[in-house]
């Protein structure tokens, strides 16, 4: 069902468009053609020629239809042809260029997220990254499930941005064996038909049970602006039932790369009959795999789990929100020699925890303790909030300066009622506590603050150069909720 199922074992070879481009060994370069896209008029080459040698990769931007039903076809822009783009399979420390093709008549970049990339091929137009026909060349790191999607601004636009269809898998494989499992699976979380909505929707009840230590004594409130909802719901490129389903036996070990793809909603996942072993967290191993019954994902976040195949049936994966699965947000996993009704039987309510996934200690103090607050600026009707950054809109000129080599503590305070999914580029960070429960050895590049909640996290300033922090829900992001951090 367009599931990105990959029927494999231990793979080691990646895929690769147009064969092997001559790389030089631990260059990290952004080259631009003399070729010019439709509108990028007025761009240079950087490179002074045009590049001649084949890329390892090639992602073409443009428009594509995608069939999420047969009565349900939708346009958008989306990469090689397809939304999710291909899953493009690195090797972990192997040199590699990707070329970016942009067909559009509107500036693109593309952004690889969850890499350690200097700042200029990390695709992002606030750290200086050029827009149009593109050149990457990079040595990925580190190993993992990372993820690459478009970084352009929406605004107030719904077809622009995260809106549209521009994103896919990127695995960066380890030298190392990555564990027994019989079948490999990708599953991205995404919502189409965005309109401007006048009531919050999102999947935040629950968490927003657990402590508030910033919840102040007065509230704001003020009339708050517009949210964005969806008309149309799917995982990977087909809603519910529509697909092909996940075809198991009973006994298998399910390796599953679960993304949640989407522009602005959080989400929980749920697969009844069957737990998850939740063993990496953006791409990273955690210290200590649980099963959990439920998955609380935000947009950005991947989490890899392995699921034992032991309920012979039909079951349903798919969000925990009646509306949003039966609206398409699901898949069915197909027991070999069962023809029964797909199963769905809603889970226990339980909060997310990051925190049973690390371990006991504590980290070494930090050089130095940033203090960032997050506030919503309620706009009224008719229009998007704006929101803050220790009282300020981007760009926070020089603010934000980190010494090389140096250690930080990040205590990030959500002074509003939204879960937010907080991605800081370029680097990882570890998990030292939310809402006061500590934690160690938990490695992320986006965590989602509770509702009125805290997190703290330790990032070494060991990528120089700009490094874009920011909520992954578009329009928070378009509206105020980023900043750039630099080394100084």
């Amino acid at each position: 069902m367009g599931t990105g199922r990959e029927d494999i074992v231990d793979r080691r070879e990646f895929m690769k468009f147009g064969g092997v481009a001559a790389i030089e060994l631990g260059a990290a370069k952004l080259l631009m053609s003399k070729a010019q896209q439709p509108g990028m008029a007025g761009m240079q080459a950087s490179s002074g020629r045009p590049e001649t040698s084949k890329a390892d990769f090639t992602l073409r931007i443009a428009p594509v239809t995608v069939e999420l039903t047969p009565t349900r076809i939708i346009s958008t822009i989306g990469y090689n042809g397809t939304s999710p783009g291909p899953i493009l399979r690195m090797k972990e420390a192997t040199p590699v260029s990707v070329d970016v093709i942009n067909e559009t008549d509107v500036p693109e970049l593309v952004h690889w997220h969850g890499l350690f990339l200097p700042a200029e091929v990390d695709g992002v137009e606030e750290a200086n990254t050029p827009l149009g026909r593109i050149r990457y060349q990079f040595t990925p790191r580190p190993a993992g499930a990372r993820w690459y999607h478009t970084h352009t601004m929406a605004g107030s636009d719904l077809h622009r941005g995260a809106y549209t269809g521009q994103f896919g898998f990127l695995m960066i494989e380890s030298r190392s064996s990555p564990g027994h499992y019989d079948q490999e699976i990708f599953l991205a979380l995404r919502e189409w038909e965005p309109f401007f909505n006048p009531e919050e929707e999102d999947d935040d009840e629950e968490t927003n049970a657990a402590p508030q230590p910033e919840r102040p004594k007065t509230l704001d409130t003020s009339p708050s602006g517009l949210e964005v909802g969806y008309q149309l719901f799917s995982i990977n490129d087909k809603s519910m039932g529509a697909g092909e389903p996940i075809r198991v036996q009973q006994g298998q070990r399910i390796l599953m790369h679960l993304l949640n793809a989407s522009a602005s909603m959080n989400r929980r996942i749920a697969l009844p009959g069957h737990k998850f072993q939740i063993i990496a967290l953006d791409g990273n191993p955690v210290p200590t795999p649980q099963s959990v019954d439920v998955i609380y994902i935000g947009p950005g976040e991947r989490v890899d789990a392995i699921i034992e195949m032991n309920q012979p049936g039909v079951w349903i994966l798919g969000a925990d929100t009646d509306d949003v699965r039966n609206g398409g947000m699901g898949v069915l996993f197909e027991y070999a020699n069962q023809h029964k009704q797909p199963q769905w039987i809603a889970p226990k309510k339980s909060p997310w925890d990051y925190t049973i996934f690390g371990k006991a200690g504590t980290q070494p103090p930090p050089d130095s303790t940033i203090d960032m607050i997050f506030q919503k600026v309620p706009s009224g009707a008719g229009l998007f909030n704006s929101w803050t950054v220790n009282g300020k809109e981007y760009p926070h000129d020089r603010e934000f300066v980190l010494k090389q080599g140096g250690r930080y503590r990040l205590v990030f305070r959500n002074r509003s009622e939204d879960d937010h999914p907080l991605h800081m580029h370029r680097h990882s960070f570890e998990i030292v506590e939310i809402n006061g429960k500590a934690t160690a050895g938990v490695m992320k590049d986006t965590v989602i603050v509770p509702g009125y909640g805290r997190a703290t996290v330790d990032m070494v300033a060991d990528q120089p150069g700009l490094t874009l922090f920011h909520c992954h829900i578009q329009q928070h992001m378009d509206y105020g909720f980023k900043a750039l951090f630099r080394y100084g």
